[in-house]
């Protein structure tokens, strides 16, 4: 074993931060990200509650409740990546939890619009913190010949946090009302800052360069994936010909060719750009962008196909589309196993395949007379299983080849990639199936083109190569 990979203890670390076992601090770090995965999609299923308890206000004022942590959080993630290298994983991950601990009251306290918008930003700011943060803890945590399993594990539980988000949110929103869909975080993130104080091993500050931040790249960062998702964000409305989308899209693309030219030239960059010197890095994340936008559209669509073609409850809805969630973890295992001894490609394009069958099926098969068992319980066994063994090992792949001072930066860019993704998938789903009448045809259309887009991941994980030496 590779002993340079493996965490240091530091010297003053008493007997409580240390552990037999790595799986007690995978546990602490995986109960935050559960919750910032559930919270990115558990208001799909509030919407409708949120439009009756703020009457005055219109759907276009009401989105920017979810779309205001969808731009902050894919904005800040890259940046939150280099603080977590730089300052601190454990001090990080604290940090963020607290950060979005303290939001998640002040969402649930809101009495208007405004204040909620500006909590669900804050909220988001603690998300995108924590979550690099995490990763690479579970990182550190794990001997180089482990983490194959640990980071599949941990790509697999925000996955299916984020596909059972709207099924928990039905159900809370229908029981106690929608402002229990945020208060439900306060208890598991004060355990969370609990547990990582007094039991995740503290790291030396500093430990990816020089402990300065680099202010002018965070802000054309922030600048650059934030314009550039605030412009996606305004297609579901049908907008996209209007100018300011165009500035805010044109805006992000400039400010990111701009960190680019500042990055080269900076000792200590937002976010050091010979990571891309990885073909194997580089690659991934392409197929990671490729599959946020399938993922997204896969999963939306679903909701959309249960209650607008078969019209189903959103709660029964949510319980038809469970089968496919539950089969993540159990796979995500095999997947970790198999790539300890494989590498991560075969596991890869094995899992887009079976996607891609299972989107061609969803295309062809299910009609407009519901028969779940036959018509729809196949289709979702093959998505589950297929993003069972891709979304988790596209984490996994992403920081393979990293070193220990670039955990947070690494990771984060293949996170920030997977947002992004899901933002433009949302989008297209909403410009495909929003229409008031939805038609078989539409979903159909939906289908066939995110089988084609986990298709194209497949192709793009053709280069990646992390298969151990022996």
């Amino acid at each position: 074993m590779d002993t340079s990979l493996a965490p240091a203890t530091p010297a003053h670390a008493g007997p409580a931060l240390h552990t037999a076992s790595p799986w007690p601090v995978f546990f602490t770090a995986c109960i935050a990200v559960f919750l910032v995965s559930v919270d990115a999609t558990v208001l799909f299923a509030a919407f409708a509650a949120l439009r009756q308890s703020f009457e005055g206000s219109s759907a276009a004022e009401l989105s920017w409740v979810l779309n205001a942590y969808t731009v902050v959080y894919a904005a800040l993630l890259v940046p939150a990546g280099r603080l977590a290298d730089t300052h601190g994983r454990r001090r990080m991950f604290v940090v963020g939890t607290g950060l979005f601990m303290l939001a998640s009251l002040a969402c649930g306290l809101a009495t208007d619009v405004t204040a909620l918008v500006a909590a669900r930003a804050v909220q988001a700011v603690g998300a995108a913190v924590l979550t690099p943060a995490s990763l690479s803890i579970v990182l550190g945590a794990f001997p180089a010949s482990r983490r194959a399993v640990a980071v599949s594990l941990w790509g697999a539980v925000g996955g299916l946090a984020a596909a059972v988000g709207p099924s928990l949110g039905s159900l809370l929103v229908d029981t106690l009302g929608w402002r229990w869909a945020f208060f439900i975080n306060v208890p598991p993130a004060l355990w969370a800052i609990w547990r990582a104080r007094h039991r995740l091993p503290a790291d030396a500050p500093g430990q990816g360069g020089p402990g300065r931040i680099d202010l002018v790249g965070v802000g054309l960062l922030v600048l650059g994936m934030g314009g550039l998702t605030a412009g996606v964000v305004a297609t579901e409305s049908h907008a996209w010909h209007r100018p300011q989308v165009w500035l805010a899209a044109v805006s992000g693309a400039t400010a990111l060719l701009a960190f680019a030219a500042w990055a080269r030239r900076h000792p200590a960059p937002a976010l050091d750009l010979s990571l891309f010197a990885n073909r194997s890095y580089s690659a991934v994340n392409l197929a990671t962008l490729a599959f946020g936008v399938a993922f997204s559209m896969m999963f939306f669509g679903f909701f959309f196909f249960m209650t607008g073609i078969w019209h189903y409850s959103l709660p029964l809805a949510g319980l038809a589309i469970t089968p496919g969630p539950l089969m993540v973890i159990p796979v995500a295992m095999l997947a970790g196993r198999i790539a300890a001894r494989a590498g991560h490609r075969p596991v890869l394009v094995a899992g887009c395949l079976l996607m891609a069958i299972g989107g061609v099926w969803q295309a062809t098969v299910p009609g407009l007379q519901p028969n779940y068992l036959l018509h729809w319980l196949p289709s979702q066994l093959l998505t589950g299983i297929g993003v069972g063994l891709a979304l988790p090992s596209l984490s996994g792949a992403a920081v393979a080849s990293l070193g220990p001072a670039h955990f947070g930066a690494g990771s984060a860019v293949n996170q920030a990639m997977r947002q992004f993704g899901s933002v433009v998938g949302v989008a297209l789903t909403v410009v495909l199936l929003g229409d008031s009448t939805l038609q078989l045809a539409a979903f159909q259309r939906l289908s066939w083109t995110y089988a084609g887009l986990v298709c194209l991941a497949a192709l793009l994980c053709l280069p990646v190569q992390t298969k151990p030496k022996a």
